[in-house]
């Protein structure tokens, strides 16, 4: 009785073990990861991912998918005022969502002409539908202090903010910094919001809350702020509530260099004589746009063996710029511009060595150096809103401060 009782037992533990060891050398089955994309179960589907080349349409889409001209027009006529099929662009990624078991049988089809939105034509049922979705976007706030090394957009890019902030930045400050003066190792630092998809994907700036530039060894602060809160208009002020826009922009194009300041006397390079040169010369690419410095109304253009192609712009009774040397100009005479607006592109015509703008600039009748002359600003802060506007900017600056004082200890 004793030994059938141990053999008994002995036969159970073996045949757990002889299960143990089957059920161990099963191939271990991976679950499916469930993928969601555009609203739907990708699972489901055959996906097909693919671009948009030259000579794509619609159309020619959807006959590769097995479509007929009639189903085809159907479809482009049932979904035309959700979708323009004619907005389709090279380059622009669309995805497929096929029918598994029979791969030529599309069910959708999903259009992105950007990363923040796209287009689904929903073809499972017999009538199509289509629609547009958004893109559920972050935004994340953060301060950021840096020293120039090289352009502002590329010292903004190792800092891992966007590149494309650099002429945001430039049109702040357009009316206070030179930017053709900034110096490697100047300071600045800037509160920005950025935009991610959830996903994580950074889509870039979405808004400057403050910012400062260091310059010529003093910091300019920038705060945007809405003085009627039912207006639509920003302007930007300093650390007092001071404006930063003055009437005149400091150049005429961006971010390029100057090649021959204004002085009584200068070796002309073409005459090979000194003379005065009464302008200061920007060098640049030709067909760089050219801005007109401020706002006002276009007294001359045309052309002289000197000056080349060229214009002259009336702002007010006191000032009056010019520009010469232009592969193009784009505005007439008696035209009103604004200031900013592209009035002709960077050239070499008249007596010129290669493609540059020289700006001249008269006060009251005398050509002066515009570079040394204190401009007026534009309308300034209304007192009524003072005590508002420093309240607010008061832990704003803070933040920079604060952050500029641990990357650089100052």
């Amino acid at each position: 009785m004793k030994y059938t009782a141990i053999i008994l037992l002995s036969l159970i533990l073996f045949a757990c073990n002889t299960k143990e060891e089957k059920e161990k050398a099963k191939p271990e089955v991976k679950k499916e990861k469930i993928v969601y994309e555009f609203g739907f179960r990708l699972n489901d589907f055959k996906v097909v991912h693919d671009t948009i080349e030259s000579g794509d349409s619609f159309g020619k889409i959807l006959g590769e998918q097995g479509f007929d001209a009639a189903r085809i027009h159907e479809i482009n006529e049932k979904v035309k005022d959700s979708f323009n099929v004619r907005d389709i662009r090279i380059g622009k990624p669309f995805t497929l969502l096929q029918d598994k078991k029979a791969p030529n049988s599309l069910k959708a089809f999903v259009y992105q002409p950007d990363k923040m939105s796209y287009y689904v034509v929903d073809l499972r049922d017999s009538i199509p539908v289509a629609y547009k979705k958004t893109r559920p976007v972050v935004i994340k706030r953060r301060t950021i202090a840096a020293a120039i090394d090289g352009s502002v957009s590329s010292t903004l890019a190792r800092e891992g903010v966007s590149a494309a902030l650099a002429p945001e930045l430039s049109k702040v400050y357009a009316w206070s910094i030179d930017f053709f003066k900034i110096n490697k190792g100047d300071k600045f630092a800037v509160t920005v919001n950025e935009k991610y998809l959830e996903g994580g994907e950074y889509l870039g700036v979405e808004s400057i809350e403050a910012s400062y530039f260091e310059y010529k060894g003093k910091k300019i602060y920038a705060f945007p702020f809405k003085q009627d809160e039912n207006s639509k208009r920003v302007d930007y002020y300093d650390e007092e509530g001071k404006v930063l826009k003055n009437m005149f922009l400091k150049a005429p194009l961006k971010f390029i260099n100057i090649t021959s300041r204004y002085t009584k006397s200068r070796f002309h390079p073409v005459q090979k004589m000194w003379k005065a040169h009464n302008g200061t010369d920007y060098a640049a690419p030709t067909g760089t746009p050219i801005m007109t410095t401020a706002s006002g109304v276009v007294e001359q253009t045309g052309y002289t063996g000197g000056n080349g192609n060229f214009v002259k712009v009336r702002h007010n009774a006191t000032y009056t710029t010019q520009y010469l040397h232009m592969s193009k100009i784009l505005v007439r005479r008696g035209q009103h511009v604004q200031q900013g607006q592209i009035i002709g592109k960077v050239g070499s015509t008249g007596l010129a060595t290669g493609p540059h703008v020289c700006y001249r600039f008269w006060k009251n009748g005398v050509q002066v150096d515009p570079l040394r002359q204190k401009l007026p600003n534009s309308e300034p802060m209304n007192p009524k809103y003072k005590q508002k506007y420093m309240a607010y900017i008061a832990p704003l600056k803070k933040e920079l401060d604060s952050v500029s004082l641990a990357k650089f200890g100052e």
